[in-house]
């Protein structure tokens, strides 16, 4: 009985292993050539053709110099101030992050702060999936390593500004620039940027509401802080 255990044991872990190489390889395939879809955007469009049958992903992709600027920088002010120090995770966000939930679950609040870096972020767009729990964040913060020993830093943010979701069902710069703007990502100016990246956390939200009080003032705390932000 104990050999079998083992043996069962064993199984499990070289499929694990397996498992983790083949996500490696992913990774690797993705340093040099753009994804056409997510696992996000593909759950996203289920969702939605739920309700609508005839319902479409808006999805663009554009090269790093067609992406202004202000809006690389106002992502990493918004999500992520030590993107160009950190090696994918941030423990101390995290940390604080979970303290903050807590208090809030404690209070009967329903505001919840995120921990993720761009990395941890990037990694959850491109290979996993918006559920909560905590077999899915030990996957990403696996991920995030990996991304970040492949990758160069200038390449996280591509894909993260590539795959992001920006609307019910924009993805990306280019489709969130013109959804919101009527314009291309190449062209969003400061303002505009700002509101992007502060989007973020609840895109689709504000895709239905608009821009409201706490998301200018959000804003304007983020337009101060760009300024300050390095870029790859």
């Amino acid at each position: 009985m104990r050999k079998l255990l083992a043996a069962g044991v064993l199984l499990v872990l070289g499929a694990a292993f397996l498992y983790q190489i083949g996500l490696f390889g992913m990774v690797v395939w993705f340093n040099f050539r753009n994804p056409e879809i997510t696992p996000i955007m593909r759950a996203t469009l289920v969702a939605q053709r739920q309700t609508d049958p005839q319902a479409q992903l808006h999805h663009e992709w554009v090269d790093w110099n067609d992406i202004s600027t202000h809006l690389k920088r106002a992502v990493i002010a918004s999500e992520d101030t030590g993107f160009m120090d950190h090696d994918g995770i941030e423990w101390d966000a995290i940390r604080q992050a979970w303290e903050f939930n807590r208090r809030q679950s404690e209070a009967g609040k329903a505001r919840r702060r995120g921990g993720s870096t761009i990395t941890q972020q990037l990694a959850k767009n491109l290979f996993l999936s918006n559920d909560r729990n905590y077999l899915r964040k030990l996957q990403e913060l696996i991920l995030a390593y990996m991304l970040e020993a492949v990758m160069s830093k200038q390449r996280i943010l591509e894909l993260y500004l590539n795959v992001a979701q920006w609307g019910r069902t924009t993805f990306g710069a280019q489709a969130a620039a013109r959804h919101y703007f009527r314009t291309d990502a190449a062209r969003l100016n400061i303002s505009q940027s700002a509101q992007l990246a502060t989007m973020l956390p609840n895109p689709a939200w504000y895709d239905q509401h608009g821009v409201t009080p706490w998301l200018r003032s959000r804003m304007a705390t983020i337009r101060a802080r760009m300024r300050l932000v390095e870029t790859p």
